[in-house]
């Protein structure tokens, strides 16, 4: 089975601190990442009928399962924290307990608000040598 790939905002200081953690966790190597302004995110998100985020597309974490399909919002964190595995799969198991829409909501407004509270870069992070091969495009 392919890796699965989570599509992040490259730019977001909130969306690259969260995938350093979550390859700090990922000791299987189970995730791949590339930015969404890469030429890569622009192309997956292409292949799934999706605008890049300057259009108006998704602008901060999607995972892409290496089974196929496309998981958003707060159905892609809780889809990162199954694929951590131990307990990070319980607290997906009980965040899945909170109503879709409800989860939703509270994933946007914090994405909405995520540049004001953490800040941005103006370039997209890049991993160090060693983690390179964790990124694609």
């Amino acid at each position: 089975m392919a890796p699965d790939l989570i599509l992040f905002d490259g730019v977001c200081n909130l969306c690259s601190g969260v995938v350093q953690r979550i390859i700090g966790l990922d000791t299987a190597g189970r995730f791949r990442f590339a930015s969404l302004q890469s030429e890569m995110g622009r192309q997956q998100l292409a292949a799934h009928g999706l605008q890049p985020a300057d259009a108006g597309g998704p602008d901060s974490v999607i995972l892409l399962p290496g089974s196929g399909g496309i998981l958003l919002h707060s159905a892609a964190a809780l889809g990162i924290l199954r694929g951590l595995g131990g307990g990070w799969r319980i607290l997906a198991g009980l965040g899945a307990v909170v109503p879709g829409g409800l989860r939703d909501a509270a994933y946007r407004w914090v994405a909405r608000h995520r540049y004001r509270w953490f800040g941005q870069k103006n370039e997209c992070w890049l991993p160090t040598p060693e983690l390179r091969a964790r990124f694609v495009g």
